[in-house]
């Protein structure tokens, strides 16, 4: 798989990626989006959400934050994209913890066409049906295989799921691969997760085999994390270390530093 011409198209196409997303995140969500090449928009409001579909090139849902009228929104933007025939990725973010968000995400899978379910292994299992428990928006321990739940779910909902946790999985149904690039500072800062969704939709804007796109964002992005968590010293600079690594990204160091599994 040839990662880093999807990250090629990015920086040249520069697609825009609307979201509908998670208020405590939503400026780490647009800076990545920004360093990677793309241009993000955040726009929430009911009267705008369809139209600002109408000029991206992806659609990020998040349900972090969540209230009803987002849910609302969320739809009317996700209709909008499916009108458009561009991808919509979903992160079920805190899914198993409360029926509100339980309740969000069924409704928002079964009013519109998802394309990208992205979640932990919690959320993700609690989306295929098991009764789990997530720990707020932090994953609980799942006594269940996620390879075999994630190629079930994305077979019951006709998408690609992305599974992130150590090992990203990322199926379709029919493919199934593995990342394993990251690295564990990125569990120690808020955003990260809310961070992948929008790299997933952004590389998903420029590439239209969302399993490809979706192990291309994971590792273009992880890949990143390890290099920046080589120079921080701790979970401030990590950060602002991480937002310099995809900037200067290059492709030698992603075809040399990625690590897929199919």
């Amino acid at each position: 798989m040839e990662v880093s011409d999807i990250l090629k198209r990015v920086r040249a196409q520069k697609p825009v990626v609307h979201h509908l997303t998670n208020w405590v995140t939503i400026y780490d969500c647009a800076n990545i989006v920004k360093v990677f090449g793309a241009s993000p928009v955040m726009a929430h409001a009911k009267e705008e959400v369809a139209d600002m579909a109408g000029i991206a090139s992806a659609v990020v849902l998040n349900i972090g934050t969540l209230t009803p009228y987002l849910v609302e929104a969320m739809k009317l933007a996700a209709a909008g994209a499916n009108r458009r025939g561009i991808p919509v990725v979903l992160d079920a973010c805190g899914a198993g913890a409360t029926r509100l968000r339980d309740d969000a995400c069924f409704e928002i899978l079964d009013g519109v066409r998802v394309d990208i379910i992205k979640g932990n292994a919690s959320e993700i299992a609690r989306i295929a049906g098991e009764k789990v428990q997530t720990k707020g928006v932090d994953a609980a321990a799942v006594d269940k295989n996620m390879q075999e739940l994630a190629m079930r779910l994305a077979g019951k909902r006709s998408c690609t799921v992305v599974v992130t946790g150590v090992e990203d999985i990322v199926a379709d149904g029919r493919r199934m691969v593995q990342v394993l690039n990251g690295h564990p500072m990125m569990a120690d800062i808020v955003g990260t997760g809310c961070m992948a969704s929008s790299v997933i939709g952004t590389f998903a804007a420029v590439e239209k085999d969302l399993v490809s796109a979706s192990v291309a964002g994971l590792v273009c992005y992880e890949i990143a994390a390890e290099m920046a968590a080589k120079e921080a010293h701790g979970p401030g600079t990590f950060k602002e270390k991480l937002y310099d690594a995809v900037y200067g990204l290059d492709a030698d160091t992603v075809e040399r530093m990625k690590k897929i599994k199919e």
